[in-house]
This record gives structure tokens, C-alpha cells and sequence, in this order.
């Protein structure tokens, strides 16, 4: 699963990536930057959303996708996952009935990760996208350097974000 994760235009490795990456970029005046947090991602991705986005995901990567990659096994076996998440608090174990990612598997950071590449190309970076000098993210949170000064707003939807202009 995590092979897919270089197919998301906005993908970070780790956050010690941001700090290289912005070290090569020339930031001019009026710069806006902006750091993001997808408010409660994993409990928020609704299952038939996430699949179909990671579904969407692999056909639009098709070609550079492994050739003996198993997607509709693959695709068969998240859903099982995400619709019967058993998992274990103290001594008792309890069955997850409401939709979100399924916590507590090793698929849920990366399923999460995947899935919001679907809100973000198709909400935020078509939005904005012509402002971008620097757009990137990890896993929930998000750094943004925005060429065009204007008010900061907070209408990126569920997601809440801090201002501070530079230059």
C-alpha cells in the first residue's frame, strides 16, 4: 500500500523533507505561508469514499503502477478490513460500527493518506492552485507558501489552518 503513496502530488516522506525542500525554493515578498491540520482525518473518511478514491487512485496510476500489482484483490481486501475492524481496548474487543478509517490496523495511516488526496486534487489544489508557489503534506498536516497576498482565510472546508506572512 505504501507504494502508492508517491503517486499524491502533494506526498512527504517525513516532515524533515519539508525543511529540504523549502531551503531550494525562493520565497518572494508577500509570501503568505500557511500550515494546516485535517481536523480528525482518519475518523472522518467516510468507507465507500475512501475506497473509491483509492480505487480512482490506482486507474489514473495504472500505467506506473507494478505490472504484478493484484488491484482488485488489493481493493477487495481493504474493503474487508475498513467493514470489520475488530480491535481491542483493555481486555475486551469490539467491532467497529460506524465508518472512518479502521483503527488500529496497519493500513489505516496510509488508507487515510490516500484517500484525502481525492478531497485535496479535486477542492483544495484546484482552488488554489494558481497561488502555489510550495504545497505539501503529511499524512493530516499541511504546509502551503502562497504567492498572492490576501486575507487569510479559513474556508478550505473541514480544514483549519494558521497564517503568518512572510516577507
Amino acid at each position: 500500500m505504501k507504494e502508492l503513496l508517491p503517486f499524491i502530488k502533494s506526498y512527504l516522506k517525513n516532515s524533515k523533507e519539508v525543511i529540504e525542500e523549502l531551503k531550494n525554493i525562493h520565497i518572494p515578498p508577500n509570501t503568505l505561508l500557511f500550515s494546516a491540520n485535517v481536523t480528525a482525518m482518519y475518523t472522518n473518511i467516510d468507507i465507500d469514499t475512501g475506497l473509491t478514491s483509492i480505487s480512482e487512485l490506482l486507474q489514473t496510476n495504472y500505467t506506473d503502477t507494478p505490472t504484478n500489482f493484484p488491484a482488485q484483490l488489493f481493493l477487495k481486501i481493504l474493503e474487508i478490513i475498513m467493514k470489520n475492524n475488530i480491535f481491542q481496548f483493555g481486555p475486551t474487543y469490539w467491532l467497529q460500527l460506524n465508518g472512518g478509517t479502521a483503527m488500529e490496523t496497519p493500513t489505516a495511516c496510509t488508507y487515510a493518506t490516500l484517500t484525502f488526496r481525492s478531497y485535496e486534487n479535486t477542492t483544495i489544489l484546484q482552488k488554489f492552485q494558481n497561488n502555489l508557489l510550495y504545497y505539501k503534506r503529511y499524512i493530516d498536516d499541511i504546509w502551503d507558501l502562497d504567492t498572492i497576498p490576501r486575507q487569510p482565510t479559513n474556508n478550505l472546508g473541514n480544514i483549519q489552518n494558521n497564517t503568518k506572512r512572510l516577507g
